[in-house]
């Protein structure tokens, strides 16, 4: 049976990401046979898996790390925001239904088991799961509904590090508080605790390190610096960097955007809640969990005469998925699968329709842009697009079926990922960007470098 080891914090956007990635890598260098696993995930930035489902895209940059393909059970609850009071649920990578956030609770022991589920089947074929937790591993009111969190690691007898944010101050209490509210069940889950994203010296933090040491009874894996170099995937909005005025490139920052890591490889961005005064090369209209609700936020900020007076001073217009069905004619939504609204005008950019219904699209895809360069990429989206007359695709599939449409300045597409692809970036922007390099080796040697070597190996063996 599989040996679980879950990365727990005392906060949302601490590190768990960061230390699931390097610890799956450490391990997977080691020749172990390792996957990931995070029992409920609240993202839009999601992945297609094996099976033809969908997960957190956090989870299927963890499983590129183990270097395994990206699987159902790795994230066998996904929740995908899509108003201010409700989600689509996704259960083992399949839309289960749209439930209210007042409702959701009362189907924990249901989920519970499902996630358990997922769990056993992993662990009949990885030699070690490297779990993630979400949010804070102390809330209190949702101890008897946790399907993530401590209630899981004890269900699967895991070893817990817990990490925390200095960069957020209080790290003390943060640390000190976390393990002060749980049950003495699960304080002995705890095998080692992490200081995460210091600046500076290091050494200023020994006397700080034994403090907490002392205080909690618990080692130290180590104090963590800060680096900016290395640079994964992020899992939520709270990722999102923020704004260079330097720049010729401006993403509209829908309210339920999704998928935002389409532009993580493009440098440094506008991120626009507002029409500015500036002139943009390119302008991306994103992803996003519900088009209609963000097309009209679009057009009550008025962006929509915004991008119209930007285009015809000469900026790129670029649409994905959502994006692209926005720039549409139409949008209908007969089922209501995302919205109230069951049809709406688009900007009329491009001479396409949609229509949003079920089943999901998640699929991985080869293209070949019109230049003639083969690229990966992805496709996460309800709905089909139709063309109302004749058009120039964005790429062909490797099927020989065209892809997305152009017309003078503007450009649809339902593929994440194109832009994250140097030769895409160069033919449709001009722009040169760096490949990425892979991160994940860089990963596991910070924690090499910076963890305390005896209790690495112990959370290890």
């Amino acid at each position: 049976m599989s040996r679980p080891l879950f990365i727990g914090g005392t906060a949302s956007h601490v590190g768990k990401s960061w230390f699931t990635s390097a610890f799956c890598r450490l391990l997977a260098r080691r020749g172990v046979r390792v996957a990931p696993f995070k029992g409920q995930n609240m993202s839009n930035n999601s992945y297609p898996t094996i099976e033809g489902g969908e997960i957190g895209r956090a989870q299927a940059v963890q499983a590129e790390a183990c270097g395994v393909p990206p699987m159902n059970d790795m994230n066998p609850v996904l929740l995908k925001p899509n108003s201010a009071t409700g989600s689509q649920v996704v259960v083992h990578g399949k839309v289960w239904k749209n439930v209210p956030a007042r409702d959701y609770y009362t189907h924990s022991d249901w989920l519970l088991q499902q996630v358990l589920a997922s769990y056993g089947r992993l662990a009949t074929q990885f030699e070690r799961i490297v779990c993630e937790g979400a949010g804070s591993i102390a809330e209190v009111n949702l101890r008897d509904r946790d399907i993530t969190n401590l209630r899981l690691a004890e269900a699967i007898g895991a070893d817990v590090v817990l990490v925390a944010d200095i960069e957020r101050g209080g790290v003390f209490a943060s640390l000190v508080g976390t393990i002060e509210l749980l049950p003495e069940s699960q304080k002995r889950l705890i095998k080692a605790f992490a200081v995460n994203q210091f600046r500076g010296d290091l050494k200023l933090f020994d006397e700080g390190r034994r403090f907490l040491e002392e205080r909690l009874q618990i080692p130290c894996l180590g104090v963590f610096p800060k680096d900016p170099a290395i640079r994964i995937a992020e899992e939520d909005s709270l990722g999102i960097e923020e704004n260079s005025a330097d720049s010729a490139i401006a993403v509209l920052r829908l309210p339920h955007i999704s998928n935002f890591t389409d532009f993580r490889h493009l440098g440094p961005v506008e991120w626009l809640s507002a029409p500015s005064a500036k002139q943009y090369g390119t302008i991306f209209l994103p992803g996003t969990k519900n088009t209609i609700d963000d097309l009209l936020w679009l057009r009550a900020q008025g962006f929509d005469q915004w991008l119209r007076s930007q285009h015809a001073s000469g900026s790129k217009i670029i649409g994905i998925c959502g994006g692209y069905q926005m720039l549409g004619e139409r949008i209908e939504d007969p089922e209501q699968l995302e919205s109230t609204v069951a049809a709406i005008e688009g900007l009329g950019f491009l001479p396409v329709r949609t229509v949003l219904r079920s089943p999901k699209t998640t699929r991985s895809v080869q293209a070949t842009t019109l230049g003639g360069h083969f690229f990966r990429a992805y496709e996460i989206h309800m709905g089909v697009t139709s063309e109302t007359k004749p058009i120039r695709p964005f790429a062909v599939l490797e099927d020989g079926s065209p892809e997305g449409c152009r017309d003078t300045g503007v450009l649809g597409t339902y593929l994440h990922g194109a832009f994250e692809d140097s030769s895409v970036v160069k033919e449709e922007l001009g722009v040169q960007i760096e490949e990425a390099a892979d991160p994940y080796d860089a990963l596991a040697d910070w924690l090499i470098e910076h963890a305390n070597p005896a209790v690495l190996e112990d959370l290890l063996r």
